[in-house]
């Protein structure tokens, strides 16, 4: 065969994950920075899947939405601060909260290939230790002060200095193009779909719900590595009910009547990382490694949440995936009824069920609910923007092979900007 000659690609295993539980931000794990969150879950799963060798793994690839200016190499970094081989080669990837399954889906793309056999995927993401920029004013100043030839001139720059400018720039929540936070972005798509505040408040109950008896049942026992005290989500409420959460006030949509969107069933900030182990089935066998399921197909997709149809509800900031799915499971010969597990990251209780309703427009058949987030999900959880990718990725996997026989799930992610990732993992 000429070398030239396009190669055939390989199956692609999940192997296992391992994550640092969820805080809430400003909470436990406050002043941890995403590098110690994101060595502390890549630590756990080197540990708990003999990973300590020389070239154990081919490449590490992770992210992290909100980075100091000291993460411009978190994924390298975090490789020389672990217990993984410091030969290991890492790189940065960031799509927003789709950065988890990004990452999952680039390392995934050269074992598929043949050019690494292993890769560890993952991200991190700290609400808490958010990044304070600069005044751009002072910003402006200092610039010019340095540049200056002279002593003098140095001085009459930093004499345009003023109180006003020693203000930090403080991260917001809002999409640059709308100045709309995403919140509220979800109400105007709650409206449009016409998603009722009770059906939320259902939803996200659920989550919690299924998160705690996730826990209870051992589920997690392999995938969440204590961290500064916590053992669980701290985000989790296995008390919670519709009515408890009925009980709470509307924090988005203010502007509109009728507002049904409160911090219950809208994802808090949260702090954490997750990492994914993926090889190929060559590597697997080798250290007697059982796959827990095969990553199979992903497609990613955007829309114009500024210009587009916004106010009918199609175009949503959230709403990427219900393009991105219909077009996967075309091009996979796969319809909804042929998954036996879904999962749709919960940004908002509004945004799944737009979703889930999208869908059903675009022809795919309704979601049975009891195979719809079966150990709960980002409500429960909480979203570590970055993390929360491979938390899908390693939970689902693990979902399907508790099973023990031959099944199917689909991940549907969606991700400021307008975009989405989605995937499917298969155990045969």
């Amino acid at each position: 065969m000429s070398p030239l000659a396009p190669q055939p690609t390989r199956r692609v295993a999940v192997l296992g994950g391992a994550r640092v539980p969820f805080a809430r931000s400003d909470g436990p794990y406050a002043t941890a920075s995403n590098q110690e969150m994101l060595t502390a879950a890549l630590d756990g799963l080197v540990e708990r899947h003999g990973l300590q060798g020389p070239g154990a793994v081919g490449e590490f690839v992770a992210g992290a939405v909100l980075k100091h200016s000291r993460d411009f190499n978190l994924a390298r970094e975090t490789v020389l601060g672990s217990t993984l081989d410091p030969r290991t080669p890492a790189y940065d990837i960031q799509q927003a909260c789709g950065t988890g399954l990004q990452a999952v889906i680039a390392a995934a793309n050269k074992i598929a290939l043949g050019q690494i056999e292993s890769a560890v995927a993952g991200g991190a993401d700290t609400a808490s230790d958010a990044p304070l920029g600069v005044n751009d004013r002072l910003r402006r100043i200092l610039l010019e002060a340095r540049r200056a030839k002279s002593t003098g001139v140095r001085l009459k720059a930093l004499g345009k200095i003023r109180p006003g400018h020693l203000v930090p720039d403080i991260p917001r929540n809002a999409e640059p193009r709308t100045g709309l936070s995403m919140g509220e972005h979800a109400a105007v798509t709650a409206r449009a779909w016409g998603i009722s505040r009770e059906e939320q408040d259902v939803l996200a109950a659920a989550s919690h719900q299924r998160l705690a008896a996730a826990y209870e049942r051992g589920l997690f026992q392999d995938l969440v590595i204590p961290f500064r005290g916590l053992a669980r989500d701290q985000n989790l409420r296995p008390g919670s009910t519709p009515e408890k959460l009925a009980a709470l006030k509307p924090v988005f949509g203010l502007d509109a009547p009728g507002p049904t969107m409160t911090a219950g069933n809208s994802t808090p900030l949260t702090d954490g990382a997750a990492t994914v182990l993926l090889a190929s089935e060559e590597w697997a066998e080798a250290r007697g490694v059982e796959p827990l399921a095969y990553l199979t197909a992903y497609e990613t997709a955007a829309v114009d949440f500024v210009g587009g149809d916004v106010a009918g509800g199609e175009d949503g900031l959230l709403m990427a995936p219900a393009y991105a799915v219909p077009r996967m499971l075309e091009r996979a010969g796969l319809g909804i009824g042929d998954f036996d597990l879904v999962e749709i990251h919960e940004a908002f209780a509004s945004q799944v069920l737009a979703t889930l309703a999208a869908w059903e427009k675009r022809g795919l058949a309704p979601v049975d609910r009891a195979r719809l987030n079966v150990a709960g999900s980002s409500l429960a959880t909480g979203h570590p923007f970055a993390a929360t990718g491979a938390r899908i990725v390693a939970t689902l996997a693990t979902l399907l092979a508790e099973r023990e026989g031959p099944g199917r799930g689909l991940i549907s992610v969606c991700a400021a900007g307008g975009q989405g990732v989605t995937a499917i993992l298969e155990r045969t």
